[in-house]
């Protein structure tokens, strides 16, 4: 019975910033890896940040310096902030849950980020 709502998406100018959060239904606290991915016009879905239980962070290098993720445990919500966007950023944004142990994916319905030039 997990479920993720995503929000936080929206157009924005290059150089600006946006902030997308990802609220989960399930527990946060139970061991896991959660993540954000993106899917650009015409390309593959590709990894954007994890973040596990630990707290323990990784960034794909496009975006590293630029975005950061995080969790608020007590909201039961996942964070994407997003800073000096670029038309390159534009993508379908979508998050992830997985638990520790488990082969199971668990994904929001997505948020479209567009970055005009």
């Amino acid at each position: 019975q997990v479920q993720l709502v995503e929000s936080g998406g929206g157009l924005v100018q290059a150089g600006g910033s946006l902030r997308l959060s990802c609220v989960v239904s399930g527990s946060i606290i139970r061991p896991n890896v959660m993540g954000w991915y993106r899917q650009p016009p015409g390309k593959q879905r590709e990894l954007v940040a994890t973040i596990r239980s630990g707290g323990t962070t990784n960034y794909a290098d496009s975006v590293k310096g630029r975005f950061t993720i995080s969790r608020d445990i007590a909201q039961n919500t996942l964070y994407l902030q997003m800073n000096i966007l670029t038309p390159e950023d534009t993508a379908v944004y979508c998050c992830n849950l997985r638990y520790l142990g488990t082969t199971t994916d668990y994904w929001g319905q997505g948020t479209q980020v567009t970055v005009s030039s």
